[in-house]
């Protein structure tokens, strides 16, 4: 299993990605964008200055894994994942891609982050203790922390280019993209995450909520975009240890949470580096949600 110095940066033919995102390096091709998931990890809104060696693999190939699985609910913008395939300039990088990375078509982004949730957590959790709904959604009264909601809910909020998304609600969305075009990706989101939680749950994981973000090709066609049900966009709670009424333990970054509130740092620059435990017992996590989702090994 690859196990490298995490990879924080990336420069191809000596050009800086076309974009960067908070984990992901974005160049342009010309008919295509070459998506390079790096090991990069956020907490707080800031990247810190510490990576998850393996991490960048575990988002491309599960997400990998989870577009293949929902090709028919609805297209992707995947071309092409297997680096022998991909144009021979990028031939000298082969090894830094391999696993990382995919080929894309272009898509113009909606200006909505899509968020599907079935139980009540996070956010979610917060907006419910202040006034029982979430996103406009009105929920049933004495809800606890954690609890299953007795149906999937839409819950879209904005993009921040820094910062926090901010929830939003339906007609919010609509306002924004239209509602015809929120109607739409409020369908395909809740018929995704309900083909997701009900595989994850076979596998023995809990799908508590996630984020999809979807684009519209030129010819006019809505596809699902960026990441799939990774541990990035996703809380995934393990099966066996799930009890309502607290905070679940998850298969993601919790311990660099934990760690950064351990040592009371403030939120500002400069961001801490983690020490190596608390990056291993992360990398970990990511790893076996993997494993567990996929039955495959990380390569």
């Amino acid at each position: 299993m690859p196990s490298d110095d995490p990879i924080l940066q990336t420069r191809l033919n000596g050009l800086a990605p076309h974009q960067q995102g908070k984990v992901r390096d974005i160049y342009d091709l010309g008919d295509a964008l070459l998506i390079v998931a790096t090991d990069r990890i956020s907490a707080f809104d800031y990247v810190l200055g510490s990576g998850i060696p393996d991490k960048g693999r575990v988002l491309t190939q599960l997400s990998t894994f989870w577009f293949g699985k929902t090709a028919h609910i609805v297209p992707n913008h995947v071309l092409e994942t297997d680096v022998a395939q991909f144009p021979a300039t990028l031939r000298p990088f082969e090894r830094m891609l391999d696993g990382r990375s995919m080929l894309v078509r272009k898509a113009k982004p909606f200006t909505i982050e899509c968020v599907a949730r079935g139980y009540l957590s996070g956010s979610g959790w917060k907006d419910y203790l202040a006034t029982g709904v979430v996103c406009g959604v009105q929920l049933p009264p004495g809800l606890r922390e954690s609890d299953r909601l007795p149906t999937p809910i839409f819950t879209p909020a904005t993009k921040a280019a820094s910062g926090h998304d901010e929830n939003i609600s339906e007609a919010e969305a609509a306002r924004l993209v239209g509602p015809e075009t929120v109607a739409t990706l409020r369908r395909l989101t809740l018929a995704l995450y309900e083909f997701g939680a009900a595989y994850a749950e076979q596998c023995g994981i809990i799908l508590a909520d996630t984020k999809f973000e979807f684009g519209v090709t030129p010819s006019g066609d809505i596809i699902l975009i960026d990441e799939v049900m990774t541990p990035d966009s996703s809380r995934y709670w393990p099966k066996d240890q799930y009890a309502p009424g607290r905070g679940q333990a998850s298969f993601d970054k919790q311990f660099v949470r934990d760690y950064l509130e351990q040592i009371q740092w403030n939120k500002q620059p400069p961001v801490p580096t983690l020490p190596p435990e608390v990056v291993a017992r992360t990398r970990e996590k990511y790893i076996e949600a993997f494993r567990l989702l996929t039955g495959g090994v990380l390569r």
